[in-house]
């Protein structure tokens, strides 16, 4: 089957179950504390591991490390479970299963992957730093989200950096022609989409939330020697809410639910298997 073909079953396929998850209640984010992993935690399935880390400042419109928890986890992993065949760890309660991790953490190289969200406020500490890298350079992999303009730039490359030196881990963009962008679905250009609130208070008239600074969404990493993916930056972009805000507003959905989603599948399907 073709990667457009896939792409159009991608779109029948979130079309035809839009209704069971805008059936969920929403709740604003931010009123949820951490939900941490108990012992065995990682025994049924891929997983999903949000990074909990220190800001030293705040973003306009931005709250810290819970920005997009929980519900961009819950709706993702829900949509990986019903467009492919990854065995996506679930509960009892039939939602996938998803935890906080801090660096500190044992159950940090329990996760197949990492995200991370609103990282241009991050501050993370030597040994925090120290415990990133070990994750990573053992096979980990981060995925940051949400962070617009260069203040916000600076701050999370000078942090990264402190985890992955730069100058023996450079951060690259990632083209177009990558196979990354068709893992399963393929995407012609990198999507910006933004959080729902500037997307109602523009009128959906533009997606960028910093003006003509951030007018160009990224997509940049960091690979190791061989060529891996070590950490994935969605830059000037905010994927997450196409997860989480699906459930709120159908405009918004159909809007940007298929770009969010097949980024994310291609993503995360690509960490998993180089």
């Amino acid at each position: 089957m073709s990667v457009r073909a896939r792409a159009g079953m991608l779109t029948l396929a979130l079309l035809a179950t839009a209704a069971p998850l805008r059936g969920q209640r929403y709740h604003a984010e931010g009123r949820f504390p951490p939900r941490f992993a108990p012992e065995g935690s990682f025994d049924r399935g891929l997983t999903f591991c949000r990074l909990m880390y220190e800001s030293d400042r705040r973003e306009m419109g931005g709250i810290g490390w819970v920005t997009d928890y929980p519900y961009a986890e819950i709706n993702f992993m829900t949509r990986v479970a019903e467009l492919t065949t990854a065995g996506v760890n679930f509960e009892k309660s039939e939602l996938p299963n998803y935890y906080v991790v801090r660096p500190a953490d044992d159950a940090l190289f329990q996760c197949p992957f990492l995200m991370a969200t609103d990282v241009g406020t991050v501050r993370f500490s030597l040994e925090e730093a120290a415990r990133l890298r070990s994750y990573l350079l053992k096979g980990g992999f981060l995925w940051v989200d949400d962070f617009w303009g260069e203040w916000a730039w600076q701050q999370w490359s000078a942090e990264i950096g402190k985890v992955l030196p730069p100058r023996e881990y450079p951060i690259v963009e990632v083209p177009l022609t990558d196979p990354l962008f068709s893992t399963l679905y393929e995407l012609t250009r990198m999507p910006q989409i933004t959080s729902i609130q500037f997307w109602r208070r523009s009128g959906g008239t533009t997606t960028s939330e910093r003006g003509e600074e951030s007018a160009t969404p990224h997509l940049r990493a960091i690979r190791d020697a061989r060529g891996r993916i070590m950490v994935l930056m969605s830059f000037n972009t905010d994927i997450g809410d196409a997860w989480e805000r699906e459930t709120e507003d159908i405009e918004f959905f159909y809007k940007f639910a298929h770009d969010g989603y097949a980024l994310g599948i291609d993503a995360l399907l690509h960490a998993m298997s180089h």
